[in-house]
């Protein structure tokens, strides 16, 4: 019987039928074309809703793209502007401008969602838990 996917274990189970119906390469309009056809749509609504996904860290990201491209810190300087600049950023040292997002979203075809992220708010992200967040006083307002 076919349900709503709304635990874990039962996405796993789902993937594993899903993987074994096409193992299996339903006929069209069969009843196991169906099902797979279902099941896909249910695995994937699962997972749009519970499996969070974190976006890459920007710098990261670009220093990705450049090892893909082979490109080299001078390759940047075209879209970030010089040498210097593009140090900075990839050292962390500067922060991205809006029109260096949009020159590296169409040169290089990075998400903007992605160069968006501020990185230093992560690492503090990162350090918030139980034990170390702030005590909400007016000195931290």
């Amino acid at each position: 019987m076919i349900k709503l996917i709304k635990t874990k274990k039962e996405h796993a189970a789902a993937i594993a039928r899903i993987s074994d119906l096409m193992d299996a390469d339903p006929a069209p309009g069969s009843a196991e074309e169906n099902e797979l056809e279902l099941l896909a749509l249910l695995a994937e609504t699962y997972e749009k809703e519970s499996i969070k996904r974190e976006l890459p860290d920007p710098i990261e990201a670009i220093r990705f793209r450049m090892d893909q491209q082979g490109l080299t810190n001078k390759d940047l300087e075209p879209i970030i502007g010089s040498k210097s600049k593009v140090s900075e950023i990839l050292n962390r040292k500067r922060s991205l401008s809006l029109s260096m997002i949009r020159r590296l979203n169409y040169s290089l075809g990075i998400a903007t969602e992605v160069l968006l992220q501020d990185p230093a708010s992560k690492l503090v992200a990162e350090n918030q838990g139980p034990y170390n967040q702030k005590s909400n006083t007016s000195s931290n307002r």
